[in-house]
């Protein structure tokens, strides 16, 4: 099992969105810890702006949007960063393939 620590150094918030079926809210300096499991392969992470949802999780996302959702089903559509990882026993890979609006830092 790979942990990862999801931290918000930036200024503003950012609703964080691992795939599948993930979404909170992280204000600057709050962080989530999620679990992966080992031989997880083309995972992803993405990074939304200015959302606003209701008490159902359902709203809008300024950038990376997930069809009106808090919890991803999908990654997020354009502009979006996504982190985009796979893991196995031999080597891993994190990568950000369509580019970033913000910062991303991949921390072993």
């Amino acid at each position: 099992m790979a942990t990862f620590d999801i931290i918000n150094q930036c200024s503003y918030t950012v609703w964080a969105a691992p795939s599948p079926d993930g979404g909170r809210r992280l204000d600057q300096g709050q962080s989530w810890n999620i679990n992966v499991n080992p031989g997880t392969t083309n995972a992803r992470i993405c990074g939304r702006t200015n959302c606003n949802f209701d008490a159902n999780g359902q709203g809008r996302c300024e950038t990376g949007d997930c069809n009106g959702r808090l919890e991803c089903q999908g990654y997020g559509t354009p502009p979006n960063t996504l982190a985009e990882f796979s893991l196995n026993h031999q080597t891993s890979l994190f990568t950000c393939p369509s580019g970033t609006n913000y910062r991303v830092v991949f921390c072993p």
